[in-house]
Protein backbone atom coordinates (compact mmCIF):
# COMPACT_ATOMS: atom_id res chain seq x y z
CA UNK A 1 0.00 0.00 0.00
CA UNK A 2 1.41 3.27 -1.35
CA UNK A 3 0.67 6.76 -0.26
CA UNK A 4 1.14 9.24 -2.69
CA UNK A 5 0.99 13.41 -1.53
CA UNK A 6 0.36 16.41 -3.62
CA UNK A 7 0.57 19.68 -2.86
CA UNK A 8 -0.96 22.68 -4.69
CA UNK A 9 -0.94 26.81 -5.08
CA UNK A 10 -4.07 27.85 -5.10
CA UNK A 11 -2.85 30.57 -7.89
CA UNK A 12 -1.87 27.69 -9.93
CA UNK A 13 -5.54 26.04 -9.82
CA UNK A 14 -8.19 26.77 -12.37
CA UNK A 15 -10.42 28.94 -10.08
CA UNK A 16 -11.85 31.59 -13.07
CA UNK A 17 -14.06 33.80 -11.49
CA UNK A 18 -17.24 32.76 -14.12
CA UNK A 19 -16.96 29.74 -11.90
CA UNK A 20 -17.46 31.29 -8.89
CA UNK A 21 -19.86 33.81 -9.94
CA UNK A 22 -21.97 30.81 -11.79
CA UNK A 23 -22.03 28.96 -7.72
CA UNK A 24 -23.63 32.00 -6.82
CA UNK A 25 -26.51 31.36 -8.95
CA UNK A 26 -25.23 34.39 -11.40
CA UNK A 27 -25.80 33.52 -15.24
CA UNK A 28 -22.19 34.80 -17.46
CA UNK A 29 -21.58 38.57 -17.52
CA UNK A 30 -24.71 39.20 -15.27
CA UNK A 31 -22.95 39.45 -11.73
CA UNK A 32 -23.01 42.83 -10.20
CA UNK A 33 -19.72 44.73 -10.25
CA UNK A 34 -19.62 44.97 -6.72
CA UNK A 35 -19.76 40.96 -5.79
CA UNK A 36 -17.20 40.70 -8.46
CA UNK A 37 -14.99 43.17 -6.46
CA UNK A 38 -15.78 41.09 -3.13
CA UNK A 39 -15.31 38.18 -5.02
CA UNK A 40 -11.69 38.80 -6.15
CA UNK A 41 -10.46 40.23 -2.99
CA UNK A 42 -12.00 37.21 -1.63
CA UNK A 43 -10.28 34.99 -3.88
CA UNK A 44 -7.11 36.32 -3.57
CA UNK A 45 -7.07 36.28 0.38
CA UNK A 46 -7.45 32.81 -0.35
CA UNK A 47 -4.87 32.17 -2.68
CA UNK A 48 -2.24 33.83 0.03
CA UNK A 49 -3.40 31.69 2.79
CA UNK A 50 -4.57 28.42 1.71
CA UNK A 51 -2.35 24.95 2.20
CA UNK A 52 -3.60 22.71 -0.46
CA UNK A 53 -2.40 18.96 0.17
CA UNK A 54 -3.58 15.56 -0.51
CA UNK A 55 -3.18 12.00 -0.86
CA UNK A 56 -3.98 8.90 -2.85
CA UNK A 57 -3.77 5.44 -1.20
CA UNK A 58 -4.71 2.64 -3.79
CA UNK A 59 -5.83 -0.60 -2.61
CA UNK A 60 -6.55 -4.19 -4.40
CA UNK A 61 -7.91 -6.67 -4.61
CA UNK A 62 -11.55 -5.36 -3.86
CA UNK A 63 -14.45 -7.84 -2.74
CA UNK A 64 -17.72 -6.70 -3.02
CA UNK A 65 -21.19 -8.14 -1.56
CA UNK A 66 -24.68 -7.53 -3.34
CA UNK A 67 -26.85 -8.56 -1.44
CA UNK A 68 -25.63 -5.64 1.57
CA UNK A 69 -23.67 -3.42 -0.68
CA UNK A 70 -20.62 -3.01 0.93
CA UNK A 71 -16.82 -3.70 -0.17
CA UNK A 72 -14.50 -5.33 1.56
CA UNK A 73 -10.81 -3.69 0.91
CA UNK A 74 -7.29 -4.43 2.93
CA UNK A 75 -9.80 -6.00 5.77
CA UNK A 76 -11.81 -3.18 6.24
CA UNK A 77 -16.00 -3.22 5.08
CA UNK A 78 -17.57 -0.08 4.17
CA UNK A 79 -21.26 -0.19 3.92
CA UNK A 80 -21.63 1.94 0.42
CA UNK A 81 -25.56 1.88 0.12
CA UNK A 82 -26.48 1.01 -2.95
CA UNK A 83 -26.59 3.81 -4.93
CA UNK A 84 -22.70 3.38 -4.59
CA UNK A 85 -22.42 0.23 -5.38
CA UNK A 86 -24.19 0.45 -8.46
CA UNK A 87 -20.89 2.77 -9.79
CA UNK A 88 -18.48 0.68 -7.80
CA UNK A 89 -19.16 -2.44 -8.74
CA UNK A 90 -16.96 -3.42 -11.43
CA UNK A 91 -13.64 -1.87 -9.60
CA UNK A 92 -11.22 -4.04 -9.55
CA UNK A 93 -8.77 -1.83 -7.22
CA UNK A 94 -9.84 1.00 -5.07
CA UNK A 95 -7.96 4.63 -4.32
CA UNK A 96 -8.59 6.15 -1.65
CA UNK A 97 -8.28 10.00 -1.30
CA UNK A 98 -7.86 13.10 0.96
CA UNK A 99 -7.60 16.82 0.10
CA UNK A 100 -7.58 19.76 2.41
CA UNK A 101 -7.07 23.69 1.58
CA UNK A 102 -6.08 24.00 5.11
CA UNK A 103 -7.14 25.80 8.39
CA UNK A 104 -7.13 29.22 6.85
CA UNK A 105 -9.86 30.00 4.47
CA UNK A 106 -12.34 27.91 6.61
CA UNK A 107 -11.61 29.68 10.07
CA UNK A 108 -11.73 33.27 8.30
CA UNK A 109 -15.19 32.87 6.74
CA UNK A 110 -16.27 31.40 10.74
CA UNK A 111 -15.15 34.55 11.75
CA UNK A 112 -16.15 37.12 9.28
CA UNK A 113 -19.81 35.60 9.52
CA UNK A 114 -18.85 35.98 13.50
CA UNK A 115 -18.55 39.31 12.99
CA UNK A 116 -21.81 40.13 10.62
CA UNK A 117 -20.26 40.36 7.39
CA UNK A 118 -22.54 37.37 5.69
CA UNK A 119 -21.81 38.43 2.18
CA UNK A 120 -18.30 38.20 2.41
CA UNK A 121 -17.97 35.29 4.88
CA UNK A 122 -20.43 32.85 2.55
CA UNK A 123 -17.85 34.50 -0.63
CA UNK A 124 -14.83 32.94 1.24
CA UNK A 125 -16.77 30.11 2.23
CA UNK A 126 -17.79 29.62 -1.46
CA UNK A 127 -13.59 29.76 -2.76
CA UNK A 128 -12.92 27.65 0.01
CA UNK A 129 -15.12 24.97 -0.63
CA UNK A 130 -14.27 25.39 -4.91
CA UNK A 131 -10.66 25.44 -3.62
CA UNK A 132 -10.13 21.76 -2.05
CA UNK A 133 -12.41 20.16 -4.62
CA UNK A 134 -10.66 21.56 -7.83
CA UNK A 135 -7.66 20.74 -6.39
CA UNK A 136 -8.93 17.00 -5.61
CA UNK A 137 -9.55 17.29 -9.53
CA UNK A 138 -6.26 17.17 -9.97
CA UNK A 139 -5.27 14.55 -8.22
CA UNK A 140 -7.95 12.41 -9.72
CA UNK A 141 -7.26 13.56 -13.54
CA UNK A 142 -3.47 12.64 -12.24
CA UNK A 143 -4.69 9.06 -11.51
CA UNK A 144 -6.88 8.57 -14.54
CA UNK A 145 -4.03 9.63 -16.82
CA UNK A 146 -1.09 7.04 -15.20
CA UNK A 147 -3.94 4.79 -15.31
CA UNK A 148 -4.56 5.01 -18.71
CA UNK A 149 -1.02 3.94 -20.12
CA UNK A 150 -1.86 0.76 -18.55
CA UNK A 151 -5.45 -0.05 -19.92
CA UNK A 152 -7.24 0.98 -16.48
CA UNK A 153 -10.05 3.33 -16.09
CA UNK A 154 -11.27 5.01 -13.15
CA UNK A 155 -14.85 6.16 -11.59
CA UNK A 156 -16.15 8.91 -10.46
CA UNK A 157 -14.93 10.11 -6.91
CA UNK A 158 -17.66 9.79 -3.82
CA UNK A 159 -17.52 10.79 -0.28
CA UNK A 160 -18.61 9.81 2.50
CA UNK A 161 -22.09 12.02 3.00
CA UNK A 162 -23.52 11.83 -0.33
CA UNK A 163 -25.25 9.06 -1.98
CA UNK A 164 -26.44 7.28 1.00
CA UNK A 165 -23.15 6.61 2.73
CA UNK A 166 -23.02 7.52 6.36
CA UNK A 167 -20.47 10.06 7.22
CA UNK A 168 -19.33 7.65 10.77
CA UNK A 169 -17.94 5.18 7.11
CA UNK A 170 -15.63 8.51 7.45
CA UNK A 171 -13.37 6.66 10.23
CA UNK A 172 -12.66 3.71 8.11
CA UNK A 173 -11.56 5.43 5.55
CA UNK A 174 -9.25 7.49 7.53
CA UNK A 175 -8.02 4.08 8.95
CA UNK A 176 -6.07 3.89 5.99
CA UNK A 177 -3.95 7.30 6.35
CA UNK A 178 -1.10 7.87 8.91
CA UNK A 179 -2.72 10.24 12.02
CA UNK A 180 -3.03 13.68 11.04
CA UNK A 181 -2.16 13.33 7.42
CA UNK A 182 -2.12 16.47 5.53
CA UNK A 183 -3.41 18.34 9.18
CA UNK A 184 -7.00 16.72 8.65
CA UNK A 185 -8.42 15.07 12.02
CA UNK A 186 -12.00 13.62 12.87
CA UNK A 187 -14.39 15.24 15.09
CA UNK A 188 -15.96 12.82 17.31
CA UNK A 189 -18.93 12.93 15.17
CA UNK A 190 -16.97 12.27 12.52
CA UNK A 191 -16.34 15.48 10.67
CA UNK A 192 -13.34 16.74 8.95
CA UNK A 193 -11.46 19.47 10.59
CA UNK A 194 -9.93 21.65 8.75
CA UNK A 195 -13.64 22.04 7.05
CA UNK A 196 -12.52 22.75 3.77
CA UNK A 197 -11.48 19.33 3.41
CA UNK A 198 -12.74 16.02 1.43
CA UNK A 199 -12.50 12.15 1.50
CA UNK A 200 -13.99 9.27 -0.29
CA UNK A 201 -13.09 6.15 -2.86
CA UNK A 202 -12.64 5.96 -6.55
CA UNK A 203 -12.53 2.71 -8.15
CA UNK A 204 -10.30 1.61 -10.57
CA UNK A 205 -10.38 -0.96 -13.45
CA UNK A 206 -11.26 -2.58 -17.10
CA UNK A 207 -14.68 -1.88 -16.98
CA UNK A 208 -15.10 1.08 -15.45
CA UNK A 209 -15.72 4.30 -16.42
CA UNK A 210 -15.50 7.94 -15.11
CA UNK A 211 -19.19 9.54 -16.09
CA UNK A 212 -21.98 12.28 -15.43
CA UNK A 213 -22.63 11.69 -11.79
CA UNK A 214 -25.83 9.52 -11.38
CA UNK A 215 -28.22 12.93 -9.74
CA UNK A 216 -31.48 11.56 -10.81
CA UNK A 217 -30.94 8.43 -8.51
CA UNK A 218 -29.71 11.13 -5.64
CA UNK A 219 -32.16 12.25 -3.22
CA UNK A 220 -29.55 15.13 -1.70
CA UNK A 221 -31.08 18.51 -3.72
CA UNK A 222 -27.46 20.36 -2.49
CA UNK A 223 -24.81 17.63 -3.17
CA UNK A 224 -21.15 19.64 -4.52
CA UNK A 225 -21.62 17.16 -7.04
CA UNK A 226 -24.80 18.23 -8.69
CA UNK A 227 -24.56 19.24 -12.02
CA UNK A 228 -20.76 19.10 -11.85
CA UNK A 229 -19.07 19.08 -14.78
CA UNK A 230 -16.86 15.06 -15.85
CA UNK A 231 -14.11 15.37 -18.29
CA UNK A 232 -14.70 12.23 -20.66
Amino acid sequence: MELREFRYQAGDLPLPLEVLEARMGYPAGQCPDYLRLLIREALQWAEEHSEIQGGLVVLEPVSLRKETHTLMLGGVELEIHKILFGQLRKSDAMALFLCTAGPAVGAQAEELMRRGDFLEGYILDLIGSEIVEVAMDQIQDTLERELALTGLHITNRFSPGYCGWRVAEQQKLFSFFPKGFCGVTLTEHSLMQPIKSVSGIIGIGRNVRRKAYACQACEMAHCIYRGRVVTE
